[in-house]
Order: C-alpha cells, then sequence, then structure tokens
C-alpha cells in the first residue's frame, strides 16, 4: 500500500506548527489490497475480537435477546466439532447430529433488529463459537463479500467459500438487481455444498431491496434467499446512546488540526476532499485506507452532496467503526450529514446506521481534544 505523510491542506490558516511531525492524510492513500488478503481478513474485525456469547448482556425488558443468545448456542453446538480429514463434511443444522444428506428447511439464521441491539457482537460471537479452523469459517459485511466475488470471480468465490463450515454475514442489504441475482445464486450454491449461513440485517429476508429498485421483478430470488434463513428478531434500543451523552458538538478547525498535529498516527483531513477521494478508490479497499491510522480528524463537515457519495461513506463509517477510530470534525454535527429526502428513501437504514456509528466515534474523540 502506497501512502503519503503529507498533512492537509485543511490546517488552520496562519497558525504555527504545533509539532514536529505532520498528521497523515487519507487522501494521499491510494491502497492496493490482493485478492488473496480478501479472504484472509474475513474475520470478525478487531473491535468484535473478544466478544462472546457470555459477554453479551440481554436487555431484560427485551425477552427476544435471551432468546437470540439460546437459538445461536444452539445453532454453533450443532454444527459440531471439525470432521476428520478426510471426512466427508456436511451441514449441521440446530442441534441435529451429523446426516449422511443435508437437512430439509432453512439451513441458516437471519438476525433481524434495529441499530445498536447487538447483532453484530452476536454474529461474531456465532464465529468465534463455531469449532472450526479460522481458515474453515468466514466473516464478512454483505459489501466484503460482494467485493470478494468482484476481486475472484464467481466460479473462484464458490470454490473458496465451498470448503467453509460457516459464512457470517453482517448488513445485509440489496441494493440493486445485480447484487440480489448474484447473492441468490452464491448462497444457493454454497448451502448445496453444505455451509451453514448466519446473517445480520435490518430488514427481513422477504422485504430485502424495497425502495431500492424493483423488487417486485425479482422476488424468486429474494424468496430464494429467504428461504435459506431462519429469522430470529432481535428488540431493543441503541446501546451506543444507552444512558450515554448526545454526541459532542463539532469543534473549530483550529481545534481539529491541533489534535491532529499533537496525536501519533492521527489523519487530518479536509471533508468536501476525503469524499472526492472515496469515488477514486474502491469501497473494497477501504479497510486498507485506514490501515494504521489512529485518529480521524476532518474539518469543514457538510452535508453529502449526493446518494453515490453517501453510500461510500457509509462504507468508510463501517470500516472506521470496526476498527476502533476515534473521528474528531467540525463543521456540522454528523446527525446533519444526509438530507432529509436520504432519511425518507430506501437507503435510510444505511444512513441512519452511519450517523449511529460516527456519533460514537465522534464520542471517542472527545479525549484527543481534552488531553492537548
Amino acid at each position: 500500500m502506497s501512502s503519503s505523510t503529507a498533512a492537509s491542506g485543511s490546517a488552520a490558516h496562519g497558525s504555527a506548527p504545533i509539532a514536529d511531525a505532520a498528521p497523515l492524510s487519507l487522501c494521499a492513500r491510494e491502497p492496493h489490497v490482493p485478492a488473496d488478503r480478501l479472504v484472509a481478513e474475513m474475520v470478525p474485525p478487531p473491535r468484535f475480537d473478544s466478544v462472546r456469547f457470555g459477554t453479551y448482556i440481554p436487555d431484560p425488558n427485551q425477552p427476544s435477546q435471551a432468546e437470540a443468545v439460546r437459538v445461536l448456542e444452539g445453532f454453533a453446538a450443532g454444527l459440531g466439532p471439525a470432521p476428520a480429514a478426510g471426512g466427508r463434511r456436511g451441514f449441521l443444522g440446530f442441534g441435529r447430529a451429523k446426516a449422511p444428506k443435508l437437512p430439509a428447511g432453512p439451513r441458516g439464521v437471519y438476525l433481524d433488529g434495529g441499530y445498536g441491539v447487538g447483532k453484530t457482537h452476536l454474529l461474531a460471537s456465532l464465529w468465534h463459537a463455531t469449532d472450526a479452523e479460522p481458515s474453515r469459517k468466514a466473516f464478512g459485511t454483505f459489501v466484503e463479500l460482494t467485493n470478494l466475488v468482484g476481486a475472484l470471480g464467481f466460479q473462484q468465490t464458490v470454490r473458496t467459500l465451498s470448503g467453509h463450515r460457516l459464512l457470517c454475514i453482517d448488513e445485509f442489504e440489496l441494493d440493486d438487481p445485480g447484487d440480489t441475482v448474484l447473492v441468490s445464486t452464491l448462497l444457493g450454491k454454497l448451502v448445496d455444498a453444505g455451509v451453514a449461513l448466519a446473517a445480520t440485517s435490518n430488514t427481513l429476508p422477504g422485504k430485502l431491496g424495497e425502495g431500492r429498485f424493483a423488487a417486485a421483478d425479482f422476488l424468486r430470488e429474494i424468496q430464494g434467499l429467504s428461504a435459506h434463513f431462519r429469522t430470529l428478531r432481535i428488540d431493543g434500543e441503541d446501546y451506543r446512546h444507552r444512558g450515554l451523552p448526545e454526541a459532542p458538538a463539532p469543534y473549530s478547525d483550529e481545534q481539529v488540526t491541533r489534535a491532529a498535529h499533537a496525536t501519533e498516527g492521527a489523519s487530518l483531513d479536509d471533508f468536501a476532499e476525503l469524499l472526492d477521494h472515496l469515488a477514486r478508490v474502491h469501497p473494497s479497499r477501504y479497510g486498507a485506507l485506514t490501515d494504521g491510522i489512529a485518529a480521524v480528524c476532518l474539518t469543514g463537515v457538510g452535508p453529502v452532496p449526493d446518494q453515490s457519495t453517501a453510500l461510500r461513506l457509509v462504507v468508510l463509517a463501517d470500516r472506521l467503526y470496526d476498527r476502533e477510530v476515534p473521528v474528531l470534525a467540525s463543521g456540522l454535527p454528523f446527525d446533519r450529514l444526509f438530507s432529509e429526502e436520504m432519511l425518507r428513501g430506501g437507503y435510510r437504514k444505511k444512513y441512519f446506521r452511519a450517523i449511529s456509528r460516527l456519533t460514537a466515534l465522534a464520542r471517542d474523540a472527545a479525549r484527543l481534544v481534552a488531553s492537548n
């Protein structure tokens, strides 16, 4: 990956250098990610390295949360230990013993719920609880899965993932007809190969694609996807806001710049310039774009101009949240990034998720100003 340590042009006008080392710039980075890295990195992100079913604390007022833990523990146990070398590999359903052929009915679990109720925590816990080598189970977002197909090609992706015992797909969302046909076909082949599936989403399987494209024209594919999963509804409020203060108000350009210069490994970029740069970097590389970044500092945050730009920002927000990278910003608060039209449209759930995650990262960044 190539990168530059040149500071962004967003430094406060006329201010003297605050530290000898200039901050990094995301806009100066043009990462190149080999396909084998995409496969190797299909594991729970750093934020979820240590989560387990036992560390998930169900809300006593939301019985569906405790029920989800119970069902997922049974699902993991039902997968059983890894088969002996040379043995036949087959799917094991909810609590079933190994059978000579695949059981009838859904062979996956689909966690449906709002933002911040712990769906990703539970999905990562399932990955950790499955008795298989990391190379035999995969974890990635829906976007990362489609990017993998783009990097490897469809047939190679099928061959690669068919050797897995479990595929976990976070943030399952269909954005266009091509994704619908692609993923329907891919998951069908993986299920036939005996791969267990688990997914999270804010949308019920049968409602995927609504408001985004003519989903009715692809009803067969959508229904086919739905047939692979048993749905578990997880109710609750966004844990990121339980008892926590509202996101801090944006800081001044000078405060953000000073914190960027004083924080080792921080990046400093103008928000509009960063949005332009994201259009030149494939979303599959946004994780690599943030490699080694300790904090993201942004000046001049303003409204996102269009939907394509907004969707790219959503992916970046997900990667920053996965890696627990604080975000310090000046300009508009993050809950004013997206227009009212966007927040009422078919991608509204993605935008609300991005707002929720960026708000959490903005809270984390408050210490950068407090310590400088």
